[in-house]
């Protein structure tokens, strides 16, 4: 799909040359072990460079610079993938091919090369005031999931499943970590991230390939570097079946439940769980989707996901206080069903056509290409659409069944109002 072409040591460059699009799509990606203050930094980091740059001072002088070569899309963000945090950086561009007498690619290019190489510094750091306003808005983003309650409770069910570990680790970090940045602090991160984090860069769009990997040494000069390794994530011993109850001011209660599963991410098993997954919650024909919420009428809201870097089945559900035990044991019936073998071919086919359309919508996009590329891409066989759809194809009730068998419960958190939680 991308071919790989070493771009320094510790840095590898994915292209693909398709005339699918007509924009020409970028992504580089920072990567190190994940840690709540690494992550605080970085993500600080990203709003710093987003905003400005040496070149362009201020947001708007940068927003119009983008506007000015046709819309180009930039923008930095981070992410985590099991015990990975990544920095990454998006651009999108309109493809020269399209254009009358002009060159947008080389100034995205230069633009690329500003935004990452070139920072707005005072006295060699980045300035105080612009650090002071980005590590307010990214503490304003932490917090603001209180408010949102679902996620406010998901965040709980992980810090209880997986306390202190990177299933629990925000990829935005922490408001202690962020407090405690200061411009020295971050531009040392800075230029850590650029010396030593492993990079993966990704482009596709209609392009000459060796003109733009020219174009690229030129742009983005990385230098050679030994990444840290990162670590695998080591199966560690849970206590099972912790019952959870808080109370905020509130109406709806959140059930959110936590199960395990030995199957992770790139094991043989990993297509037949994905699949027990979309049966069990993770579709709108699945079972806690038709049995909880709507033949029970119990929940406004009924799902599964599955966390597959760290083995992890999280079932979230809105319901009414008065519910909870009735809602809790339902969902662990349409578990227990399952593991007896009660999967219809009409929910297993529904599945299978489910995760092979969604995979054939993502890679409909260069973005999603980008994205589903570089999540497969360490997988010992080479990506393609056919190879997982006929995997998904492949899956029979009784792998689906044996799945089932290896979900056990963890633990529960249940969330609700101060006056549902008296009555």
């Amino acid at each position: 799909m991308f071919k790989t072409i070493p771009f320094a040591k510790g840095v590898n460059l994915h292209i693909r040359q398709t005339t699918q699009f007509k924009t020409v799509n970028f992504s580089i990606k920072w990567r190190r072990p994940l840690t709540a203050e690494s992550a605080s930094e970085r993500t600080v980091l990203t709003n710093v460079l987003q905003h400005s740059n040496a070149k362009y001072t201020t947001t708007a002088a940068f927003r119009s610079s983008l506007d000015d070569l046709y819309g180009t899309v930039l923008y930095f963000d981070t992410s985590k993938r099991g015990n990975e945090h990544t920095v990454l950086m998006n651009v999108e561009a309109v493809n020269d091919q399209y254009l009358a007498n002009t060159s947008v690619l080389n100034e995205v290019l230069g633009l690329l090369h500003t935004a990452i190489f070139e920072p707005n510094l005072e006295n060699a750091l980045f300035k105080e005031s612009i650090v002071a306003r980005e590590k307010k808005m990214v503490i304003q983003r932490i917090e603001s999931i209180f408010d949102d309650k679902s996620r406010f409770a998901q965040l709980r069910l992980q810090q209880i499943l997986r306390p202190n570990e990177p299933a629990s680790i925000s990829a935005n970090g922490t408001v202690e970590d962020i407090e405690r940045i200061t411009p020295a602090s971050l531009f040392a991160a800075y230029q850590s991230m650029l010396a030593n984090d492993k990079i993966d860069i990704y482009v596709a769009g209609d392009i000459n390939e060796d003109e733009m990997v020219a174009k690229l040494k030129h742009a983005l000069p990385f230098q050679d570097r030994t990444p840290v390794e990162i670590p695998a994530i080591l199966p560690q011993k849970h206590p099972q079946n912790d019952y959870v109850r808080e109370q905020h001011d509130m109406k709806q209660g959140k059930l959110h439940i936590g199960f395990s599963t030995p199957v992770k991410f790139g094991d043989a098993d990993f297509a037949k769980m994905q699949i027990f997954n979309g049966v069990f919650g993770g579709y709108p024909h699945a079972k806690l989707f038709m049995n909880v919420r709507e033949k029970e009428s119990l929940a406004y809201y009924a799902s599964s996901s599955y966390a597959s870097h760290y083995g992890l089945l999280f079932v979230v559900s809105g319901i009414e206080a008065k519910n909870e035990e009735k809602a809790f044991s339902l969902i662990k019936e349409q578990l227990a069903v399952m593991q007896a073998g009660d999967i219809s071919d009409l929910e297993l086919e529904q599945t299978k056509a489910m995760l092979t359309n969604q995979l054939k919508e993502s890679l409909d996009s260069a973005r999603g290409q980008i994205e589903i590329y570089d999540q497969y891409k360490d997988l010992p066989e080479e990506f393609s659409f056919e190879t997982w759809a006929n995997k998904w194809k492949a899956v029979t009730k009784q792998d689906v069944v044996e799945m089932a068998k290896q979900v056990q419960l963890e633990a529960v958190y249940f969330l609700c109002g101060k006056e549902q939680a008296a009555q």
